[in-house]
């Protein structure tokens, strides 16, 4: 088993990309803290891993709340002792350019995406700096790389979290943290059902969007999760501050 005792939160653990990923890494042997504002979510994810034998706890609420991390980071130690892997999947989009995007939305969408990786990050690297090793794996987007239309304040945090992710990487690789990030291209999330939903006739941008992948379809939970493994594993020993792509060639297109 790739992760056989050790310990990982995910946050957004409740649906889609952060779900599949905190199955696979308790099928790999992880101990899994699910963080989610969304109870029943995360406690499907939890009961998902407890029917196959895992062990998993859940923290419920906003993961750009201020104080939020740091009191579910002490709930883990005193839990389990220790964080190995911090996977920062939880995410929201309202769609929108820089004028018709309202203050209130933009200000959520930054939290969630940006506030929130930057806020977990902050409580659990302490915690592997004085392990000496840790995995981070944040998620950004191929919009981060590619641009996009009518989804500003999403593509700007995503841009964001892709920088971050740089700069961390550069900090703490003394401490043996790595810290990566996956750039998924359109993937069958909730996420995305919904932002397909804000059209008049989502079939049209789920089309346009299917289409823009070189592979000819949208990708699927769990190929993003199999990425989040590598990086999450020792097979990635090497390998920090890099932008793994799981986007069906669109960037390459």
């Amino acid at each position: 088993m790739k992760l056989a005792g050790r310990i990982a939160v995910v946050t957004g653990g409740g649906s889609g990309i952060g779900r599949e990923s905190a199955l696979l890494f308790a099928a790999e042997g992880a101990r899994l803290c699910l963080v989610d504002r969304d109870a029943a979510g995360a406690e499907e994810t939890a009961r998902l891993i407890r029917a196959e034998g895992g062990e998993a706890m859940t923290r419920i609420g906003d993961v750009g709340a201020p104080g939020a991390a740091a009191t579910d980071v002490a709930a883990v130690m005193a839990e389990w002792g220790r964080i190995d892997v911090l996977m920062t999947a939880a995410g929201f989009s309202s769609g929108g350019t820089v004028v018709t995007t309202s203050e209130e939305n933009f200000e959520a969408v930054i939290a969630a995406n940006l506030g929130g990786t930057w806020r977990w990050c902050q409580a659990v690297i302490p915690v592997m700096q004085a392990q000496g090793s840790g995995a981070v794996i944040t998620v950004a987007s191929q919009l981060a790389r590619a641009g996009g239309r009518n989804n500003s304040a999403y593509i700007a945090a995503k841009g964001a979290v892709l920088s971050l992710t740089k700069t961390m990487a550069l900090d703490f690789a003394p401490d043996g943290i790595r810290v990566n990030c996956l750039l998924p291209g359109a993937i069958e999330t909730p996420l995305l059902r919904r932002s397909f939903a804000r059209h008049a006739d989502p079939a049209v941008p789920r089309e346009a969007s299917r289409s823009r992948h070189p592979l000819g379809r949208l990708g699927r939970p769990e190929e993003v999760a199999k990425a989040a493994l590598y990086l999450a594993c020792d097979d990635s020993s090497f390998t920090t501050g890099s932008e793994m792509l799981v986007d069906g060639g669109w960037l390459a297109g």
